[in-house]
Parts: structure tokens; C-alpha cells; sequence
């Protein structure tokens, strides 16, 4: 069975929120992913956004504040179908504002072995590249230092707010260098993807609309290097990539953004013959 991986910006308790809570549940469980990742996600005040969307779907859940909304937290969470055995969360730097960002970094005890999922949300607005630049150099650092050595491969995904071609994420996927430093890790759309544009905010989405922006591909699944040349041969290769959430039933759609979900392989392809001592 794959590995399946969703993540999801569920725009806090914005527009028909009831509606779109169970618009998102039926996504969940049709999807059922093993593991997600979830951003603007409210708790306080009698609330809590991230049990009231899985407690009773069987998900163990962990959850990062990162910053107040009136008198709630703002912040981010990881649901897993299994055992949650660490947790780290580490506020991520902005450059000339106040906007305060972090990511929550997990450790899942998966049949297959030990899971390190990050999941993080990024400065939003278009123009502040600048602190999304810091942010993903320190997003890398905090995932490369938690790895496990050998076994999986590292899962970090999110809302970046950022597009493909932006630095921000050629820094992720290796194609550039930010501050002297260097990272690497697959972007499941490109590896997986269908081959079109992959929008996550989307003008087709009315709740996307209204804030007068261009159609954009702003939220990832990455990951790390899938297990080469060994018994585990294959182990983390992305095998499937698909935009989701992104359907309106009368008129609610599940949240201003659409979800990305990915599949990863759990079982070895066995190691090529040319590669066997």
C-alpha cells in the first residue's frame, strides 16, 4: 500500500464555515490519507479547528501555534493514522514586518518505518519574497537536521505562498542557492503531476476569487530522496500527484485554496540487477 499524503490551507473559520467543514470531511474521507498537513487552523476561545475536522476519523494529531487570531491561535497541524512520537516546532524568520510563520515537524511511527513530516505555511502576501527566502533556507535546515538516516525519506509540505519559478522554491528543489546554502528535495506535482499547471488558488474557486489574484500553484508536497541501490530499492518514490479539494457543491467549496495529495511507495522495487555485489 502507498504512503498517501495530503495537504491543505483550510482557511480558518472564513466564509460558510459549517458547510465547508463537512465539504472538507467528505474530501477526507474520500482521500483517506494517512497523513496530513493542515494550515490556518484555529484553536481557543471553545474551539478547536483540528479535532473538530478528524477527531472521530481515527487520527492521531499534533498542532503548532504561530501566531493569534483575536483570541485564538493561528497556526498549523499534522493528522497521521499512526502514533505520533515527536514533535519539534520552529518559528520561521520574517525580514521588516510582523507576520510570525512557523513549522511543525513530526515524527510518525509508519508500519514501514520511522516518518519525518514537516508541515508549514509561509508569509503570504506577493511582494514579501524576501521573508519566504529566509524562511525556506531555515525550513530546510530544521528537515535535513531531522532525517532519518537511511529508511523514508523526509515529507515537508504546506501552504509556501510562493509559485514554481519564484526563489523561494527553486532554493527547495535544488535549482538554486539562497544566503550560501543549498538544499534538495522532489516536488511531487512536477515528478507525479498530470503535466498541467497544478493551481492551488484558483479563480474557478469563488472564495479565491474575491481577492482579485492571479491564478497561482502555491501549496507543495516535497520530499526528500527516495532509498537507491539497496534492499529498500524505491522506498519514497512519488508515484501520484493530484490537485484535490477543488470541487463546489451548491455553491461551498472546501476552502478558498485546493488541496494537493500525494502517493509515495512503501514496499521495495528490488535493486536492479546490474547493482547487485
Amino acid at each position: 500500500m502507498p504512503l498517501r499524503v495530503l495537504t491543505l490551507n483550510v482557511w480558518n473559520r472564513m466564509g460558510p464555515y459549517d458547510r465547508r467543514r463537512e465539504r472538507i470531511r467528505e474530501w477526507l474521507r474520500m482521500l483517506d490519507p494517512d497523513v496530513i498537513g493542515f494550515q490556518e487552523l484555529l484553536l481557543g476561545e471553545g474551539f478547536d479547528q483540528l479535532g473538530s475536522l478528524v477527531d472521530d476519523l481515527g487520527y492521531a494529531t499534533a498542532y503548532a501555534a504561530a501566531t493569534r487570531v483575536g483570541q485564538a491561535d493561528f497556526g498549523n497541524g499534522v493528522a497521521s493514522r499512526w502514533p505520533i512520537s515527536d514533535t519539534e516546532i520552529v518559528p520561521l524568520p520574517a525580514v521588516g514586518n510582523d507576520e510570525t510563520r512557523c513549522a511543525l515537524a513530526t515524527t510518525i511511527d509508519a508500519p514501514f518505518g520511522e516518518l519525518s513530516f514537516t508541515c508549514t505555511h509561509l508569509n503570504w502576501k506577493l511582494h514579501d519574497g524576501l521573508s519566504r527566502e529566509h524562511q525556506v533556507v531555515a525550513l530546510a535546515e530544521l528537515v535535513l537536521r531531522r532525517r532519518p538516516r537511511g529508511g523514508f525519506p523526509p515529507v515537508v509540505v504546506g501552504d509556501f505562498n510562493a509559485e514554481p519559478d519564484s526563489n523561494e522554491i527553486r532554493f527547495m528543489r535544488g535549482l538554486g542557492s539562497l544566503q550560501g546554502r543549498s538544499a534538495m528535495f522532489y516536488d511531487a506535482w512536477s515528478v507525479a503531476g498530470d503535466g498541467g499547471p497544478g493551481y492551488t488558488w484558483s479563480n474557478r474557486n469563488r472564495f479565491a476569487a474575491v481577492g482579485l489574484e492571479p491564478d497561482r500553484r502555491i501549496d507543495y508536497v516535497f520530499a526528500g530522496y527516495p532509498v537507491r541501490m539497496t534492499d529498500d530499492h524505491g522506498v519514497g518514490k512519488i508515484e501520484a500527484c493530484r490537485v484535490v479539494c477543488d470541487d463546489e457543491v451548491d455553491g461551498i467549496w472546501p476552502s478558498d485554496h485546493f488541496g494537493l495529495y500525494a502517493e509515495f511507495r512503501t514496499d521495495p522495487m528490488g535493486r536492479p540487477e546490474w547493482a547487485m555485489g
